[in-house]
């Protein structure tokens, strides 16, 4: 059986046991150590593991540490975590890389492993993965001469939680009422621990439960109809606002109070406002599919663009090479540059929005209106036969655009603009269009799927 389908772009991720089970696991554990200590030219390693609350995630759990001590790592073994928490711990521990048991937003069938150098430095495609699946279908690994032994350690999401609120005055954000819906995956972790620390806040808990078969619905808030009961209950609650999550808690999204979803451009917008009040003139890094409300802002602001290639291995990577404090992707993740390392960091996002609003003495819809300037086609995925044939025809069809060429292609015309980028595993074509009005985002949007479907 090949297994070369579920080594992707960012990790790994395969329906269990079918196409990753534990004999797979352990082996990709021991390929890490190998290419770890033959980067780092040295014996001695040790590594983060941790798991999400997927029914098979215990089992794969114990067979990525079975790996990684039977090729003489020593393991720190940090339990039931979100991602944010995984990677905080990989970089507060001082660990040589980390291995987390997940699968992120896919459904119930589906695990995975996310893993990562130190200080969360990113490993995906081009950047370490080929080295892991070549050794992984080699299956050949020398014995050590050490084992390596397991630490267990509690309470790491505490130690994340008082990290990340370092300061920020607690008791300056006003009395909000919240309903967070996390879907019964890992949001729900660092949600209640967060908000326990604001007893002015009142959480109205939805789906709060860990349970790996996701009885509520998938753990993907980037599809409507996984958000349509939150923003029922902002509504019938009358609350200030909802957060949703995604299933290994990297991603966040916010429901305005009058039950709209706030766009993640401008979130990323508002937060790089927020961050360049304390960085002047600092870079800020976002994906290159459209949302020009955050380029407006960081200009506004007096921050430096930094445009990306989407995905968040992606980002990370560049916003370590240029020194970027905040970085955005209109897929909900939001990272920060921590003195020890750049990754996902949520519940920052939600203290400083929280604090935005409090000191703005608005609600969260009020305060958005003004910046919902572009009108957003969202993510649209095309099934076709010759993904080459398609960008060909696009750039006959859009000659007269500026056209860049940093992740598929972006044609941009002063009134709308739009990015066509080629799935790196299926016959996927994904169209993101964004315009100055409704009535031209929607007549271009038309047109361009017109000219994708040939």
């Amino acid at each position: 059986m090949s297994i070369s389908n579920i080594f992707k772009a960012y990790d790994v991720r395969g329906i269990y046991p079918n196409e990753l089970n534990e004999e797979l696991a352990e082996k990709i554990a021991r390929a890490f150590v190998v290419l770890r200590k033959n980067e780092l030219k040295k014996e001695a390693l040790t590594v983060v593991v941790g798991r999400d609350m997927r029914l098979s995630s215990p089992a794969l759990h114990q067979a990525v540490v079975r790996g990684l001590t039977g090729q003489g790592a020593d393991v720190i073994d940090v339990g039931l975590v979100s991602a944010p928490t995984f990677y905080f711990a990989v970089c507060y521990l001082g660990a040589d890389g980390g291995l987390m048991v997940s699968a992120s937003h896919n459904p119930k069938e589906y695990n995975g492993i996310k893993i990562t150098r130190e200080n969360a430095k990113p490993l995906g495609a081009g950047n370490g993965m080929e080295e892991i699946k070549q050794m992984t279908e080699a299956g050949e690994f020398s014995e050590p001469e050490r084992k390596g032994e397991v630490t267990m350690h509690e309470g790491i999401l505490g130690e994340q939680v008082k990290y990340e609120e370092r300061g920020i005055d607690l008791k300056k954000i006003r009395q909000f009422k919240i309903v967070a819906d996390p879907a019964n995956a890992m949001g729900a972790q660092y949600l209640g621990k967060l908000f326990a620390d604001l007893p002015q806040v009142e959480l109205v808990k939805m789906n709060f439960e860990l349970d790996g078969s996701f009885p509520a619905h998938q753990a993907d808030p980037f599809q409507e109809k996984n958000i349509a009961d939150l923003k029922k209950k902002v509504l019938a609650e009358k609350a200030d606002l909802g957060i949703a999550t995604d299933g290994d808690g990297d991603r966040i999204f916010f429901i305005d109070n009058e039950g709209g979803l706030l766009e993640p451009a401008i979130l990323r917008g508002i937060m790089a406002k927020i961050f360049l009040r304390q960085y002047p003139e600092a870079t800020i890094c976002y994906d290159i599919r459209p949302g020009k409300i955050t380029e407006d802002m960081i200009l506004a602001n007096g921050g430096v663009p930094s445009v990306t290639r989407v995905g968040h291995s992606l980002i990370k990577k560049q916003m370590l090479e240029v020194g970027a404090v905040f970085g955005g992707e209109s897929s909900g993740h939001f990272f920060v540059k921590f003195p020890h390392g750049v990754y996902e960091a949520p519940m920052l996002v939600i203290l400083k929005l929280l604090l935005e609003l409090t000191e703005a003495d608005r609600n969260l819809a009020d305060y958005a209106r003004p910046l919902k300037k572009y009108f957003h086609s969202g993510e649209i995925n095309f099934q076709v036969a010759d993904k080459n044939a398609v960008l060909e025809r696009l750039r006959e069809k859009y000659s007269d655009a500026n056209i860049n060429e940093l992740d598929g292609l972006t044609f941009t015309y002063p009134d709308f603009w739009f990015n066509v980028r080629l799935s790196n595993t299926e016959s996927l074509v994904r169209l993101n269009l964004e315009a100055r009005s409704k009535e031209l985002m929607e007549e271009k949007t038309e047109e361009v799927s017109g000219v994708i479907v040939g």
